[in-house]
């Protein structure tokens, strides 16, 4: 294990785009080392390395699927070869499919979206309290889940298995948040609403954010980085006395 590194390290899972590689790009201007994990996209993921690197931090992606154990197990076992610390997890892994009405869903999908985006992140959350707790002779940290505002609007006719996935975060936030409470470790949650990213090509229309736009208060969707914002202050000492909490950044809606 290697002992040496004094600078905080963040995992960003899920790091190669969107909201991810702009937390991880953040992450490094704010003096963190960059832990990211991808699964198909390993070009984009070398270049959020790249960009960490450039500002004299230490970076690391290593390909791995939130839904298998055994590769969230081999990512931190990555991480502590590289580093030896992790005071971060940033719960940003997540897959949206396309659109559709409850009825037309394919179990096969039910299936992988759960356990993509909401037991990926309890295998994480587990692998990272085992070395940021008290208990474990940790030295603390902070977990962010990444929730969606469709957790509380529901996305009927659109993807209510995604919606469901993300609700299931937000009980875990809760429950983790008071388990480690007193072991050194705060747990957050971000909900962001229409965030322009590659995301919603997913889910069949890459244009979604321009056309739902009117509906939030302040007119616009958002940018990345300015998820990336919210993340980075509940993962500082600025929120040290916060946690078990639910930060909105929708624009309003």
């Amino acid at each position: 294990m290697n002992t040496a590194s004094q600078s905080p390290l963040m995992l960003i899972t899920g790091g190669s785009r969107g909201v991810g590689a702009a937390t991880a790009r953040l992450a490094a201007a704010r003096g963190y080392d960059v832990a990211i994990s991808f699964v198909s996209n390993e070009s984009a993921a070398r270049a959020v390395v790249a960009d960490v690197e450039s500002v004299g931090r230490r970076a690391l992606a290593v390909r791995a699927d939130n839904a298998d154990p055994q590769q969230v197990a081999q990512l931190f076992a990555a991480i502590d070869r590289e580093f030896g610390r992790i005071d971060v997890l940033v719960n940003n892994a997540a897959m949206l499919a396309r659109q559709s009405r409850l009825e037309d869903l394919e179990f096969e999908r039910m299936q992988r979206i759960f356990a993509v985006n909401a037991i990926g992140p309890m295998l994480c959350a587990q692998q990272a309290a085992k070395r940021m707790s008290f208990r474990h002779n940790g030295r603390g940290g902070s977990v962010i889940n990444l929730s969606s505002a469709s957790a509380r609007l529901g996305s009927p006719n659109e993807y209510v298995d995604y919606a469901a996935s993300k609700g299931a975060v937000e009980t875990f936030t809760t429950g983790f948040a008071k388990e480690v409470a007193r072991e050194g470790i705060r747990v957050n949650c971000i909900r962001p609403g229409h965030i322009y990213t590659e995301m919603h090509a997913s889910g069949g229309e890459p244009g979604r954010v321009d056309r739902v736009k009117e509906s939030i208060p302040m007119g616009r969707g958002g940018q990345p980085e300015e998820v990336a914002q919210a993340i980075l202050w509940l993962a500082s000492a600025e929120a040290s006395f916060i946690t078990g909490t639910f930060l909105d950044v929708t624009g309003g809606k």
